[in-house]
């Protein structure tokens, strides 16, 4: 549980011996300065174990492919420090054999090119190594600016993109994900198929919720562990307008679940939330999933993994919380303005208001469970500032699909309850036909801050997903859409070039 934001990655310097080895090495050590800068911990080698440091032999390419196993790196960088040698990147990937992303850059020319000048060459060298790369069947990643300095900001970006690419593609290929209970019948939007799921990383480990409830209700008043957990819930929130025992019941349901992820190494739930809670154990889950997701243990409503691994995925590229949404109502004076909600489960993080513990108003005032029983919802209204929001689902007919938008909330007097915010989308109107005629439900995971580009390249280059978004153009780069006369493209695109845009 938590977030993780430092990540190993192994940086490959290429050296081609024709070349200056003072001006590789000088690359070498600014390209290591950058990355520490950036939070990563940098695997490798240095003047003791290969000439200056760098890569070039097949002897040294399998010498350090063993030390990134051996440091269980979750991401390469190659660098470019002069033309490079092509043979020994690919051998060193190949023997790693990790199957991580990789990132691609070369290092600038040290001054204009004079008879004189002592040349890198790395603008052609990189394209040798990207060759090398598709032969060998490894994805890659090529930074924004290609060529540069390490000690360019536009270094510092790709390294931050490349931060989070590597610890979404690592964290959702090693998830355990803990489903407690079954989804609600009427909820056939959470169907999946487990095997599929499977086959991309993630392990489903699934728990009856009986034996949640049963387990919750079996922990003692007197446990040492209850007394601080209900102590934290009343500092979590404003609990003045429930009774005690909705409490004292959350708090206990929150140890179990503690307990049992821990036991099961769990990194996200989802949650079977109504109505049997409610009624078979008199309170809602909602204070629980809510203090997971602002702790870093993302938790789905109605029992959604497919959910629970959207809000995975943007928790691991924001390294901040996420909720799950609803796309609940267009703004009725503005057509880019869309109400994201839920009942009552986003983190605390997210919140502008006070936060406040109160009723599940749905469930209570259909009469599926009666008021008492329908207590422990989180509300309040979130804080302005940018979000991203994120769905992936699997298609029936074909590949597993992702849909990725960036937007912002804003304040807005039109009020409703639960949790939830007003956010601004642009191209929201084709937004939202995209996301009917490509097949994702009605839940967004939702996190703060803009990682659009993090999850594009995540999710659509090193998983396979068709990724879509209905003002993107250019792959593996999030942004708008550029006026072009160009020819739309297809269904079939997208599936034989799962990171392509949907248009």
């Amino acid at each position: 549980m938590g977030f993780q934001r430092e990540v190993a990655i192994g940086f490959i310097p290429a050296n081609r011996g024709f070349f200056s080895k003072e001006l590789a090495a000088s690359m070498r050590d600014a390209t290591v300065v950058a990355m520490r800068a950036a939070g990563i911990r940098v695997v490798v080698p240095d003047a003791a174990q290969t000439k200056v440091g760098c890569v070039e032999t097949r002897e040294e390419a399998e010498l350090v492919a063993e030390l990134f196993r051996r440091e269980r790196v979750q991401g390469i960088v190659v660098g470019a420090v002069n033309f490079g040698e092509e043979q020994g990147v690919a051998w060193c990937v190949r023997k790693a054999a990790l199957d991580v992303p990789i990132m691609i850059y070369g290092c600038q020319e040290e001054e204009r090119l004079t008879m004189g000048t002592r040349r890198r060459d790395s603008f052609c060298g990189l394209l040798s190594i990207g060759e090398v790369l598709r032969q060998i069947g490894a994805k890659y990643t090529v930074a924004q600016r290609p060529i540069c300095f390490p000690g360019d900001p536009s270094f510092a970006a790709d390294l931050d993109l490349f931060v989070r690419v590597c610890r979404t593609v690592h964290g959702l290929r090693n998830a355990r994900y803990g489903q407690i209970g079954a989804r609600p019948d009427a909820f056939w939007t959470c169907r999946f198929d487990e095997k599929r799921l499977q086959r991309l990383g993630p392990t489903v480990v699934t728990l009856d919720l009986s034996e949640a409830i049963a387990g919750a209700n079996a922990i003692a008043d007197s446990d040492a562990d209850l007394a601080r957990v209900i102590a934290s819930i009343q500092g979590y929130a404003d609990t003045s307008r429930i009774k005690q025992l909705s409490v004292v019941r959350s708090a206990k349901l929150e140890l179990f679940l503690r307990r049992w992820g821990r036991k099961n190494a769990i990194d996200a739930f989802g949650i079977q939330c109504w109505t049997s809670i409610q009624a078979n154990y008199g309170v809602c889950s909602c204070t629980t999933m809510s203090r997971f997701g602002d702790e870093g243990m993302p938790s789905a409503c109605e029992a959604d993994i497919m959910g629970t691994m959207s809000m995975h995925a943007a928790m691991l590229a924001s390294a901040s919380p996420a909720g799950l949404a609803d796309w609940n109502n267009l703004h009725n004076d503005d057509d880019e303005l869309v109400n994201v909600w839920h009942c009552g489960v986003f983190p605390a993080a997210f919140a502008r208001t006070p936060v406040r513990l109160g009723v599940q108003e749905i469930i209570a005032s259909s009469g599926a469970a009666t008021y008492e029983d329908s207590e422990g919802t989180i509300e309040f209204v979130a804080r302005d500032g940018p979000l991203t929001l994120c769905r992936i689902t699997q298609d029936a007919e074909g590949p597993t699909r992702a849909v990725v938008c960036e937007g912002a909330i804003e304040a807005n007097p039109a009020v409703t309850f639960g949790c939830y915010g007003w956010c601004r989308i642009p191209s929201l109107q084709r937004l939202y036909r995209d996301v009917l005629l490509r097949h994702f439900p009605h839940h967004v995971a939702v996190t703060q801050g803009h990682v659009g580009n993090a999850l594009w390249e995540a999710l659509g280059n090193y998983l396979g997903m068709a990724v879509h978004h209905a003002t993107q153009e250019s792959p593996g780069q999030y942004g708008p859409r550029l006026p072009f006369a160009g020819i739309r493209q297809s269904d079939a695109d997208f599936r034989t070039s799962p990171s392509l845009a949907g248009a």
